[in-house]
């Protein structure tokens, strides 16, 4: 289990070096190293051994780490080593990139129920989902315990929505709308706003 006292960066980074890991074991490798890790990631290798040394050890000096024991180690410390239900808020363009994009396939999350208020778009079909009334969101969410969700929703309807899905009991919400919302002590929010990520890279040019 991940000790509150672990910074959040270092969580943070842990995906990417289990995407890293993913990649190697692709090609067919069986070892790899902190400094490997950290040429393909651009971090240090002594920043990828001192994350790694939060949760325990994992590798040996002089052999390296085990792509695939490193890669279950770090699942089950992120939780995903079985699959978690998302609620996806949000029928757009942007929900339906996100029903069709399998980059969710065997990485711990699969979208299994779809929510919009827009009358014209409930129970029609999106992908292999009817979309439902979001007033239904607090009811059909508490009864399937979906504890994950994805707000994909306009600014001004995103703390609604992500009222909504916290008084259902959901614990993790990854928010595309471009606005900072309010959750209680407990519920982690994540935010992607390429606007944001693009004004920051405009700096540079």
């Amino acid at each position: 289990m991940v000790s509150k006292a672990i910074p959040d960066i270092v969580v943070g980074r842990l995906p990417l070096y289990l995407r890293a890991l993913s990649f190697l074991a692709a090609e067919g490798r069986q070892v790899t190293s902190s400094q490997e890790l950290g040429q393909k990631l651009g971090i240090s290798a002594a920043q990828i051994r001192k994350d790694l040394s939060h949760f325990g050890e994992f590798g040996k000096q002089g052999t390296g780490y085990d792509i695939k024991y490193l890669s279950e180690q770090l699942r089950r410390i992120l939780k995903v080593t079985e699959e978690h239900e998302v609620a996806l808020v949000g029928a757009g363009d942007l929900g339906h990139a996100l029903v069709h994009y399998d980059g969710f396939a065997g990485k711990g999350f699969r979208i299994s129920v779809v929510f919009d208020n827009n009358p014209q778009k409930i129970g029609r079909r999106l992908g292999t989902f009817e979309i439902l009334d979001s007033e239904s969101i607090e009811t059909i969410i508490a009864d399937r315990g979906i504890e994950v969700a994805i707000v994909a929703v306009p600014p001004n309807a995103a703390q609604e929505v992500v009222d909504a899905l916290v008084r259902a009991g959901v614990k993790a919400i990854l928010n595309y709308a471009p606005i900072t919302v309010k959750v209680p002590e407990g519920v982690q929010v994540q935010y992607i706003d390429p606007v944001i990520h693009l004004q920051r890279m405009a700096y540079y040019l």
